[in-house]
């Protein structure tokens, strides 16, 4: 059984079509990445597994267990963190803060001083950083924060979305790494990216996204040597 699957998702916007019978399965242990243009129903996804936009019609089960019509306060409880695209840290909030509100489901003190201090070893910057308000931080610095704020709500699974986007080369390396790292120690995650050659060189497994619809899965090695993925998302042959 997978850990999270959805099944035949329909999205809307208002009167706005966004997605258009949507299925995907996360295994427990992967890394899934969703790759595909702006617009082709990306973070849309992202946010109806977390109930912030609900499905109009179909299925997601976590774990077995029908999340669909749960709410997204309710969700996070159960297992699921999102590090949103464009972070959404709260800038007025010191970083240890901001920790603490990935935290607020839960009452294990101890295990959320242990998170706490994994985070930090996960981002030593954030340590140094630990009183400063989230809004006086750089861009990469916000990135580790949003991503380490999901932590804390000690997920079974970390929805990404776009952890790459406006930052520098070498920063977006060092977010992948990190990416990399938490997954060898058990992570699960399900990766929104538009840097699809960096995703496919972490995931497990892609599904490829256009206008709502999966027009591609397979596994991650088979979609990079795919023509149409080469053509499209990793800039011609290689």
């Amino acid at each position: 059984m997978a850990l999270l699957e959805a099944k035949d998702i329909h999205t809307y916007y208002g009167k706005i079509h966004a997605l258009k019978g949507i299925s995907i399965t996360v295994e427990e242990g992967e890394i899934v990445t969703l790759i595909g243009a702006n617009g082709a129903g990306k973070s849309t996804t992202l946010n109806t597994i977390c109930g912030i936009t609900p499905a109009a019609e179909g299925q997601i089960t976590l774990g077995g267990k029908d999340i669909t019509r749960t709410r997204p306060h309710e969700i996070v409880a159960l297992g699921v963190g999102q590090a949103p695209e464009g972070r959404k840290i709260f800038t007025r909030l010191t970083v240890t803060e901001n920790l603490e509100m990935g935290a607020y489901a839960r009452s294990d003190e101890d295990g959320i001083k242990r998170d706490m201090e994994y985070v930090f070893t996960l981002f030593p910057r954030l340590k140094e950083r630990e009183r400063q308000l989230g809004g006086t931080l750089s861009g990469g610095e916000q990135q580790m924060l949003a991503i380490s704020r999901a932590l804390m709500a000690h997920p079974r699974i970390l929805l990404l979305d776009e952890p790459s986007m406006g930052l520098a080369p070498l920063l977006v390396q060092d977010i992948f790494h990190t990416i990399e790292e938490l997954n060898q120690a058990g992570t699960t995650i399900l990766l929104v990216e538009q840097n699809a050659r960096m995703a496919l060189g972490v995931a497990d497994r892609g599904y490829v996204l256009q206008t709502g619809a999966v027009v591609l899965a397979d596994r991650a090695e088979a979609l990079r040597q795919n023509e149409m993925v080469q053509k499209a998302y990793l800039g011609g042959a290689h």
